[in-house]
């Protein structure tokens, strides 16, 4: 009989969950075993991260009944509206990560510097960077949004954190991950074992082992991008696109596009069926930009994911997991998805663009 919880596919029978049902404490617990000086500080730091989601899905669920839809009126540091849900994520996730000793410094993408622990809490070793609700326009809509979060370890010796303990490249990330809220809610992380992911079963409200050893499908099917600005693209990354499309004839397995708005599902539909997000710079304003998205909160941490998952992820000319950023809201071209495809964004880029 086929798992009630894993489905139709349980896990192989040489994996050490086969068959059982496993909630996501417990299979941090069974991870950290693995390195014999852990201290279970980042195991609790993942455990606040899924108790945050939780709370926040508790909300997206509900999200018109409770009278969060809609704007609070002002703008974030990235003068984008702030919506009453995003602000309500940022809040939870400073809140029950601030008191706990296990983390020296925080940054929020809705905040513009650094979010320091308040004083009269004790500080730890580890960084927690997070995008409380990617792809909040969608949260009207009723459509698919997502929690970022990147964890690094403190490079400053002592104190308080600093903004240097946040602008790290990706290469040194501790742990990365992401929540999905959608259809069901799906937290999903790598601590450099490999990428897993948890569906949250609200009947007992736990996040419960469905996705363990995520990889990219080496047949991709979906290419997810906003070609609305198509328009104002570089010509390497219209000819790209023409090449996904297998307009340019060179490709002959075109793949089908596929585009929400909000990264975190392009990126979790991809990862699942293989494909490539891109959100390329575009000159809709006269010079060239450096694209939409951000360096530390969101395309490194999908960086992470993504090499965890046998995938790759590129600026355009180089992997972002070597990019030292300069600023907390720094922004970059991001590609991510299955290597050959991030590979061949590179190809056309370095052809055509440079």
């Amino acid at each position: 009989m086929a798992n009630a919880v894993l489905g139709p596919n349980p896990i192989e029978t040489s994996d050490p969950f086969a068959g059982k049902i496993i909630t996501i404490e417990r299979f941090i617990l069974e991870k950290q075993k693995g390195y014999p000086g852990a201290t279970g500080t980042l195991t609790n730091i993942l455990y606040d991260i899924a108790l945050s989601a939780k709370i926040i899905a508790s909300r997206t669920t509900k999200a018109g009944l409770v009278e969060i839809l809609g704007s609070t009126g002002r703008e974030n540091v990235q003068g984008e509206v702030v919506q009453k849900l995003d602000e309500y994520a940022d809040r939870i996730l400073f809140k029950l990560n601030d008191h706990t000793g296990r983390l020296a410094v925080m940054a929020s993408e809705e905040h513009p510097d650094i979010l320091p622990i308040p004083a009269h809490y004790p500080t730890g070793p580890y960084v927690l960077l997070f995008d409380p609700l990617d792809g909040s326009s969608n949260i009207d809509v009723n459509v698919s949004i997502g929690t970022i979060f990147a964890i690094y370890r403190r490079k400053s010796l002592e104190g308080r954190g600093t903004l240097e303990d946040c602008l790290q490249q990706g290469k040194d990330l501790v742990a990365a991950g992401y929540v999905i809220y959608g259809a069901s809610t799906m937290l999903v992380y790598s601590t450099g074992q490999g990428v897993h992911g948890f569906t949250l079963d609200p009947s007992v409200g736990e996040f419960l082992l469905s996705h363990p050893n995520i990889e990219f499908p080496a047949a991709p099917k979906y290419y997810s991008a906003n070609q609305g600005y198509e328009l104002y693209w570089s010509e390497g990354v219209r000819r790209y696109t023409e090449w996904l499309q297998g307009k340019d004839g060179n490709n002959k397995k075109p793949l089908s596009m596929r585009y929400i708005g909000s990264m975190v599902a392009d990126f979790h539909r991809n990862l699942l069926s293989g494909g490539i997000f891109y959100y390329p710079g575009d000159s809709k304003d006269g010079a060239m930009s450096q694209g939409k998205l951000r360096l530390v909160y969101e395309c490194a941490p999908m960086a992470f994911l993504a090499e965890q998952a046998g995938g790759a992820a590129s600026d355009g000319y180089q992997n972002v997991l070597d990019i030292q950023p300069q600023s907390l809201h720094q922004r970059i071209p991001f590609f991510v998805g299955n290597k050959d495809l991030v590979a061949k964004a590179e190809e056309f880029l370095a052809k055509y663009d440079r």
